[in-house]
């Protein structure tokens, strides 16, 4: 059963003491791709926090890569997130510090100490989205793609068995959006990582079609349970 990366059983999930979504159940395996979907206010932010920890799961049973979510503090939460990656809308990178400082910024905050295995790393993430000779740039001098693509370098640092994108491609034009989805795909595809990626944006979706848990009504609705044709 190892390869099960996410597992939520008869869970409800609370902003506050508002019960936003209930009763949800789904599980994700390694290497999946699978989109988080529904309208704002929903509760899809709601259930991506919970997942990485930012929410208490107050009900129900969850583990994410190994992880028991009843049984998560504060004190935990840094060794639940050093499994995860997490890419943001708004990228989060430091300004003023280069691509490389960045993200060795990360790994020192990790407990990486030995400088030549986090070279070696950097260089191997940067690789990885298409940046090895932009280390030395800074944040400012990249275009939104290229500062997406460190997000998701940083995301990778710690060879995470989960990436939570959230809106990903949401301040990307059209083209760049393609670029940052192809990458995300080939992440899951090449090296096992599971990818749960949340959207408002259709075209996408259509053009790239995967499995969708839909956040409505107070519910997960997953497309991988509901019958087809």
């Amino acid at each position: 059963m190892s390869d099960i990366v996410v597992s939520i059983q008869q869970a409800n999930i609370y902003q506050g003491d508002n019960l936003v979504l209930q009763n949800v159940n789904f599980t994700v395996n390694k290497g999946e791709f699978v989109y988080l979907v529904g309208k704002t206010g929903t509760g899809k932010s709601s259930l991506l926090k919970t997942l990485y920890g930012e929410l208490t799961l107050k009900e129900g049973q969850a583990s994410v890569v190994g992880f028991d979510l009843r049984d998560m503090d504060w004190k935990k939460v840094p060794f639940l997130r050093r499994n995860l990656g997490v890419v943001f809308q708004d990228f989060q990178l430091l300004t003023d510090r280069n691509v490389q400082e960045n993200l060795r910024f990360v790994l020192k905050a990790t407990g990486w100490k030995d400088e030549r295995l986090m070279e070696e790393k950097i260089n191997d993430v940067l690789d990885k989205v298409g940046l090895k000779s932009k280390g030395f740039k800074m944040p400012f001098e990249m275009s939104g793609g290229e500062q997406q693509r460190v997000d998701i370098a940083r995301a990778l640092l710690n060879s995470p068995k989960l990436i939570l994108a959230d809106e990903p491609t949401g301040n990307l034009d059209p083209e760049t959006s393609d670029e940052i989805m192809q990458l995300l795909i080939q992440i899951a595809k090449d090296y096992g990582t599971t990818v749960i990626m949340a959207t408002h944006d259709f075209i996408v979706i259509n053009r790239y079609p995967s499995r969708m848990l839909k956040t409505e009504g107070g519910k997960v609705i997953d497309s991988a349970a509901v019958a087809v044709g």
